[in-house]
């Protein structure tokens, strides 16, 4: 079990990747809070619920477009 006391944020990235981020520290250029708040184990709860295709969304994008052409 963890002592960690922080509160943390899910944070996404413009390729839809997930992590978690202290609240009470700056967020890193390039993302941006999704919404959840929390102990760092319901953050991580949430990433796993959510985060269901690990590909970035440029890969994914481009997947759809050799698939319909």
């Amino acid at each position: 079990m963890s002592d960690d006391e922080r509160t943390y944020g899910v944070v996404v990235n413009h390729e839809e990747q997930f992590s978690i981020w202290p609240v009470d520290r700056e967020l890193p250029s390039g993302w941006r809070y999704e919404g959840v708040r929390g102990p760092k184990q319901t953050c991580l709860d949430h990433i796993d619920r959510v985060w269901t295709d690990m590909r970035p969304l440029s890969l994914r994008r481009r997947m759809a477009a050799d698939a319909s052409a």
